[in-house]
């Protein structure tokens, strides 16, 4: 997992672009518990929502090294 991404000549650490993605995943899943109620469950929404962002994060963390 160590290296960098090229953009247009601007290089970025391959973590970043890992967790942007994982933002945009989290937006996806945040609105689609929303939609469906499951946020009524949850005790605490911002410590669930950054649980889910560690595991998204690390989810595609573990896929990215697969693919390398």
């Amino acid at each position: 997992m160590i290296g960098e991404a090229s953009f247009y000549g601007l290089y970025l650490p391959w973590i970043m672009v890992l967790a942007l993605a994982a933002l945009l995943a989290l937006w996806g899943v945040r609105r689609l518990l929303a939609a469906t109620g499951a946020y009524r469950w949850v005790w605490h929404p911002a410590l669930f929502d950054m649980a889910l962002y560690l595991l998204l994060l690390y989810a595609l963390s573990r896929a990215s090294s697969y693919l390398q």
